[in-house]
Order: C-alpha cells, then structure tokens, then sequence
C-alpha cells in the first residue's frame, strides 16, 4: 500500500505524511509538478497550501492530470479540496467567515471517510477560501455554522474532499478519518 501525498505548500504537509507513518503506510511527500507517469501509488492526498482558490487563474501544478488519468482513490485537504470542488464546476470563492481555529463539525452522511465517527465533533480550520457550491456530480458530507461544505465525495468516483485539517492534533478522529481513507484505498486494490 502506497499513498503520496501532493506538496501544494500547506504549512502542514508534513503531518498527512507523517499520519501515513503513524499507520504504517508508505507514503512521500512529491511535488505538485511530478509529472503523472513517475507516480505509482494506491492512493494521492492533494494537500492544502498558501494558494488563494479565490484567483481565477490559479493551478495546483499538474494537479488536473493527477485526477483526469489517476485511477486511484483522491483526498483533497482544504485548497486541495477547494480544487476538487472547482475542477467539477463547483463554485468558490473568498469565505464570508475565514476560519482559523476550532469549529464544531456536523457529518449529515456518514460515507467511506466517516464510518464509525460521530455527527458532531471538533475539526481545526485554517482558510480564507471556501467551497460555496457543490456541482452535481459532488455530495455533501458536512458542514459547520461558518462553512456550508466542510466536506464532499465525489458520486461515481473515490475522490473526497475535506475544508478542515484531519491532520492537527486539535481535529478529533483525525487519525480515525485517515485510517478511513486507507481503508477506502485498500478496496479500491481489490
């Protein structure tokens, strides 16, 4: 089991990777320009990162290719996953509230990445932008009062995407979404 995860120059990259570790996952940090043939993994976290989602012109480096001819489950963390919201003609865009710290998270479906997790719990935010709407092919997972989409999958697809950090220490079940993720990878082998 392989799972890299994508550098967009999130100040906490580090810790997907090292969550990976934690679970005895192989797992590297790769740039977001590594082109798409050089990497062979189970799985791909599209970290978060200093780009604004807000600027139209905006690009994750080969982050399109990676999920337009990757066959492999897709976590996108925070702008990873603004991206994923954009690239299926979501909308986003500057947050009416920009959130750093604790929010109060509300899971309204359960899905792959909150199996066995409660509806309510303590997430750790850190974002000027936003996902203001799902396209039809996405489906909302969660949300808090400040954040109408915290978290979406995709329909047809193994591709998830999370506005919180499951990453920090301060979000509960963390480490339980990350588990929930190999998992979903280790199925998608099978």
């Amino acid at each position: 089991m392989k799972i890299d995860v994508v550098d967009n120059g999130g100040q906490w990259t580090h810790r997907e990777w090292r969550m990976f570790k934690y679970l005895e996952v192989d797992s590297d940090i790769i740039p977001n320009d590594k082109p798409v043939d050089n990497i062979k993994v189970d799985g791909l976290v599209l970290s978060g990162g200093a780009p604004r989602i807000s600027n139209k012109d905006m690009s994750l480096g080969k982050t399109e290719e990676y999920i337009e001819r990757m066959d492999v489950p897709i976590l996108g963390i925070c702008v990873g996953a603004q991206f994923l919201a954009r690239y299926f003609g979501g909308e986003t865009g500057s947050a009416e509230t920009p959130e750093y710290g604790k929010t109060d998270l509300e899971v309204v479906k359960e899905d792959d990445l909150f199996i066995d997790i409660p509806k309510g719990f303590v997430a750790w935010e850190s974002h000027n932008d936003e996902i203001k709407e799902l396209s039809e092919d996405l489906e909302k997972l969660a949300f808090s009062e400040s954040c109408a989409i915290q978290a979406f999958k995709h329909k047809d697809r193994k591709l998830y995407g999370l506005q919180f950090h499951p990453e920090v220490e301060h979000t509960e079940y963390g480490k339980e979404i990350f588990e929930n993720f190999v998992e979903v990878c280790r199925d998608s082998k099978r």
